[in-house]
């Protein structure tokens, strides 16, 4: 329970079909959120309890955070944090405290294939709220713990129910996307990373002016480079090496592939042959035909029309239909 509505519905939608409830808040950041969760806790009834995971955290995520952008890359910290805490140690602690599952407000759906013998990740069924794309590192054993009671719901929809059951938070906002940074990442991470500034050069080598330092930038960037030119200039790529930041136009952020590593496969034990999906390369894009291969350790993936800004860092999710496939962090693009 974070004391939003999600997770505050999903817990009074529970108690209402039955189930023997505990209110599980994470502290990993903003203690604010235990205060608030405590409270629903109180108003429904139901017990609660506390885990601070504030070190562990701080080791698997922000550092992670840091480090990815220190390395020229442009990090998914929700994905990882929904693999290795919320459904790694978080888990394990409701576990512990003899909880068959751990139920969460994301808009996603768990189904169990009887023929294929798995767990399978489905999108939500309301399509600007989906959080399939986050979710595709989860394995085999947390989705068998896992409860996603809003994936059939639309969050207009559960919004009422909260209305209707007349919780305290029913009107409050959103949560934001990174919970851990209010507002531009590059405040957050500019004493946790090491930089120094160098040159800006477009595609041919020729130098347009000074960078800041590579970790506050990333793929398709315009905003913010200090440059004058006749027409837009974009962040195409991040020399770490010669500390360089390459930039160019528009029409040079677009490629036709992409090398994944670290792949997790959900749907399928893994990758024998090739196979058409649709690919998202960030969570709000659009997902792109595609055929996915395998490239050794890696995943190979051959968009049908070029795509763009791909990102190192960023991750790459593969559906068919409304069912994950997998997912991998990108790691490099070819045109």
């Amino acid at each position: 329970m974070s004391g939003g509505v999600d997770s505050s519905v999903v817990a009074a939608i529970l108690k209402e079909q039955g189930h023997d409830v505990t209110g599980l808040t994470m502290i990993n950041w903003d203690t604010a959120a235990a205060e608030k969760a405590a409270m629903i806790a109180e108003f429904l009834g139901i017990e609660h309890k506390i885990v601070d995971l504030k070190n562990e955290f701080n080791d698997l995520i922000i550092k992670y955070f840091a480090s990815a952008y220190q390395q020229g890359l442009t990090p998914n910290p929700c994905v990882e944090c929904n693999k290795y805490v919320k459904f790694g140690l978080l888990l394990q602690a409701a576990r512990k405290y003899g909880c068959d599952r751990a139920a969460t407000g994301h808009y996603a759906r768990i189904e169990y294939d009887k023929g294929l013998n798995l767990y399978l990740l489905k999108k939500g069924l309301d399509t600007t709220k989906d959080q399939s794309y986050f979710l595709y590192g989860l394995e085999q054993d947390q989705l068998a713990h896992a409860l996603f009671p809003l994936g059939k719901m639309t969050k207009k929809e559960v919004r009422q129910l909260a209305h209707n059951m007349e919780l305290p938070v029913a009107d409050a906002g959103d949560s934001q996307e990174i919970c851990f940074v209010a507002d531009d990442y590059r405040d957050f991470i500019k004493n946790r990373v090491q930089y120094r500034s160098g040159p800006v050069v477009d595609s041919e080598g020729k130098v347009l002016g000074r960078h800041r330092g590579l970790p506050f930038y990333t793929i398709g960037q315009r905003r913010g480079l200090g440059i004058s030119s006749s027409h837009p200039l974009y962040v195409l790529s991040l020399d770490i090496e010669n500390n360089r930041l390459e930039v160019g136009a528009e029409g040079q952020l677009y490629h036709h592939s992409l090398l994944a590593a670290d792949n997790n496969f959900i749907s399928i034990d893994d990758l024998k042959e090739p196979m058409p999906v649709m690919a998202k390369i960030r969570y709000r894009a659009d997902a792109a035909a595609a055929v996915i291969s395998q490239a050794g350790e890696q995943v190979r993936v051959e968009f049908e029309t070029p795509q763009r800004a791909i990102t190192p860092g960023q991750s790459v999710v593969y559906y068919q239909n409304d069912c994950v496939v997998g997912g991998g962090i990108i790691m490099s693009h070819s045109r």
